[in-house]
């Protein structure tokens, strides 16, 4: 049974006569009777009784004219909640994002979002970048936040048919126990640890501490792997080997022991948003998106 039909059924049953619902549609009377024949055509009965003075509903027609007034109710409560998603005085976003950016870059633009739209709710997952990356094409998040290196072959959106938006540019560290003999230099070449343990971290930070490494012309020591930068820098603190570390890993985390050196031969790590074809059409995703590209 065609919806439309059925609406079109109930105005004339409010209106009391076919020309009515005609004004009150904004359509000709030939139009509204066209849609009337086909709906009884559809229900298989008469449901209106036609006459000089108006209609008259039929027993079928009384009962179709509950149900049509059950689907324009309907209807209209998803016109309102289309209205308060599209108007942002409600909406869910479900975010993932790296360890380092939940620690870091989420919570504030989670609070900006709040203070301009309190009924936005943000539900977030922690993934590293492969597993943000299948949570988006499995649809069970909305919004990923992702990162890469500037190492050849490095695709932050993995080789897969998404949107990759890069916001920020962020400056890799070194990391270095208390007591190293290079923790009095300003500046540190890779090349001078070249004879060190390392530990190294997710497969992404794993794969760019060894092309550095292969750059300076040598083959890293890896004793330990810890995905978290918490660990990482406990390991580093006790001596127990160096590590390279993008910096908002020691912004979420400074280790008060650990010296940290910065070095252009370090690396760079951008991090951005990655969505959907199409997912910035709805506004929550669009406005949290939005406050990430801010900082």
């Amino acid at each position: 049974m065609d919806p439309r039909r059925l609406l079109i059924f109930r105005e004339v049953a409010r209106s009391g006569s076919i020309s009515g619902a005609a004004r009150a549609l904004g359509w000709t009377q030939p139009a509204v009777s066209q849609h009337l024949r086909a709906l009884e055509r559809e229900a298989g009965c008469t449901l209106l009784l036609r006459a000089t003075t108006g209609v008259e509903l039929t027993e079928p027609g009384r009962a179709l004219l509950a149900r049509a007034d059950a689907v324009a109710g309907e209807l209209h409560v998803a016109r309102e909640e289309l209205a308060e998603l599209t108007s942002l005085r409600r909406g869910r976003v479900r975010l993932a994002a790296y360890p380092s950016a939940a620690a870091t870059l989420v919570p504030r633009a989670m609070a900006r979002l709040r203070a301009t739209h309190p009924d936005v709710d943000v539900a977030l997952t922690e993934a590293e970048p492969p597993e943000a990356l299948a949570l988006l094409e499995s649809g069970d998040v909305d919004l990923a936040l992702v990162f890469g290196y500037d190492d050849p072959g490095d695709d932050p959106a993995g080789g897969r048919a998404l949107v990759w938006r890069p916001l920020v540019d962020e400056p890799v560290d070194l990391m270095l126990p208390p007591d190293h003999r290079l923790a009095r230099r300003r500046s540190v070449a890779v090349a001078d640890l070249a004879d060190q343990p390392w530990i190294v971290g997710c497969v992404r930070c794993r794969a760019h501490t060894l092309r550095v490494c292969a750059t300076a012309g040598f083959e890293p020591d890896v004793r330990h792997e810890s995905d978290d930068y918490v660990v990482v820098q406990n390991l580093v603190a006790v001596g127990l080997g160096v590590a390279l570390l993008p910096r908002t890993a020691t912004e979420a985390f400074r280790h008060a022991d650990v010296v940290v050196r910065p070095g252009r031969a370090f690396g760079t790590r951008t991090y951005g948003t990655v969505h959907r074809e199409g997912a910035l059409g709805v506004p929550a995703t669009a406005a949290l998106a939005a406050v990430l590209a801010t900082g």
